[in-house]
Formats: C-alpha cells, structure tokens, sequence
C-alpha cells in the first residue's frame, strides 16, 4: 500500500474552464424533429426513420462532446495546471509575465497550435524552457497562475 501524497489530496480549484457543454447532443434530434415535422406537412412520415436519424446524430454528438470535454478543458489547483490530456506540476512554473514565445514552442495539451478560440499563455518553466499555455480569457489564467511562481 503506497503512501498519500499532497497531489493525491484533492485540490482547491483555482482557475477553471469547461471543455464543452452538452447542449450539442440535442442539435440531431432537434434537427430530426424539424426533418419529422416537415414530413408531417408533406404527408406519409417515416416516424422510425427520423427517430433512428435523432438517434445516430445524437449519438454522435455525445461522442464528439465527451472528447472535446477532454481535450478542451483547462483546470488549475496549486499543485498542477492540466490542460486538455497534460498535466503540468506548478512548481516547474517559472514566469507568467513578460515571456516571449519563440518559434516551435511546444504547446501544452499536445496540440500543433492552441486551440481555436482561445489565447497562448507564454510560460516560462524552471529549466528555461518556454511553453504555451492556452485559456479563454488568458488573463485570468495568468492572475491566477501568478501568486503561485515560485521566486
């Protein structure tokens, strides 16, 4: 039996950002109902078929928001920042402010490039490394990161 240690604990939460909501699961059945409405109208609807199209892109959706849920999601706590799939431990955070970001910075989460609809957060770490962290409001990520750079 291994020993607790501080990451084991649960974490304050200090800076948050959902991945995606789930309100996208119900665009294929909405679809379908319009799709079974217009039928309706014309006359003779196929009810089963509208019902197994809501179904399928429902279905579909549900998968696509699980995994951007993942991907997309931003958490820090004082022990780690995780972005999407990576998880960074702050005590490797070594500057939040006046970082340049230099070409090919690797970028956290494992992307190529931030996600769209969100801004780079230059980040300067303890071997003098310079990586990019990503948030929708940026700003708040780096206030809340910033109380926590070691000096």
């Amino acid at each position: 039996m291994s020993t607790p240690t501080a990451s084991d604990e649960p974490q304050p939460t200090l800076y948050t950002e959902r991945g995606s909501t789930w309100w996208p699961v119900l665009w294929g059945p909405a679809f379908a109902l319009i799709g079974l409405g217009a039928e309706v109208v014309a006359g003779a609807p196929h009810v089963a078929g509208w019902l197994l199209v809501g179904l399928a892109l429902a279905v579909a959706a549900a998968v696509w928001v699980n995994a951007r849920s993942k991907v997309y999601a931003v958490r820090l706590t004082p022990v780690a920042l995780r972005q999407g799939r990576e998880e960074l431990p702050v005590a490797r955070v070594a500057e939040v402010d006046d970082v340049g970001a230099p070409v090919g910075a690797r970028v956290l989460g494992g992307g190529w490039a931030p996600p769209r609809g969100t801004t780079a957060l230059p980040v300067r770490l303890d071997d003098g490394s310079v990586v990019l962290a990503w948030a929708r409001d940026v700003d708040a990520l780096r206030e809340a990161l910033r109380p926590l750079v070691r000096t």
